[in-house]
């Protein structure tokens, strides 16, 4: 449209772009002229739910590569919030069978309320891998499996139960893990069920270089 400064698209007709575009577009013109549509979150909200999933790089059929993936997705959703925040339930499983009208389709989804609030990975993977392992069928070729982690609320409004003496000691520990996957990379420091070698996970041969975000991106002049 021969837009190419922001000067262009403020003077733009606003009713033009929503038509060819979106309504979004209109608004950021309309903001650029001084007029306010696009609401302002001084404060963001807290999460009220998790969720971590992905697609597997080739069909699993064998339940220790499923219980290795919900195990190292499970790890990741407990700590995206950095332990700012507790759950108390549920934790919701999602193994999918590859959908191909051809082969025979099996998908199930549980939700297990927690008996107490929880962001120990060690609990959370433990009770993850208990429901996999009842909802799991032999015979099919999984293509993609997560867990979610809702009802989450404020750390400090959590109550321990009698028999949860062990919290502290928990969050001191899952404070240290975080510590060293954030100095050394993201699971340098994660529980064996998540597994080795990992073969399960999504192909990335086509992943864009990390040129501005990664030293090992950077291209190497050949010598």
């Amino acid at each position: 449209m021969g837009i190419n400064t922001v000067r262009q698209l403020r003077d733009a007709d606003a009713e033009t772009l929503r038509s060819r575009f979106s309504v979004v577009v209109e608004r950021t013109v309309r903001e650029l002229r001084g007029v306010s549509c696009i609401e302002l979150q001084e404060v963001t909200p807290d999460k009220q739910q998790i969720i971590s999933s992905r697609s597997f790089g080739q069909l699993i059929h064998d339940r220790v590569d499923l219980e290795e993936a919900v195990a190292s997705y499970m790890a990741k959703a407990a700590e995206n919030c950095g332990r700012r925040t507790r759950w108390p339930a549920p934790c919701m499983l999602h193994p999918h069978q590859h959908l191909q009208p051809e082969t025979p389709q099996y998908q199930r989804a549980v939700t297990v309320p927690l008996p107490d609030a929880t962001a120990d990975t060690r609990v959370l993977t433990a009770w993850a891998l208990r429901v996999l392992r009842r909802i799991y069928r032999a015979g099919y070729g999984y293509h993609k499996a997560g867990v979610m982690l809702a009802d989450i609320v404020p750390r400090l409004s959590q109550q321990y139960s009698l028999f949860n003496a062990g919290a502290p000691r928990a969050d001191a520990l899952m404070r240290v893990v975080d510590g060293i996957n954030q100095r050394y990379g993201r699971g340098s420091l994660r529980l064996a069920a998540e597994g080795i070698e990992q073969d399960w996970r999504m192909r990335r041969g086509n992943l864009s270089p990390g040129y501005t975000t990664d030293w090992r991106g950077l291209p190497v002049k050949a010598q």
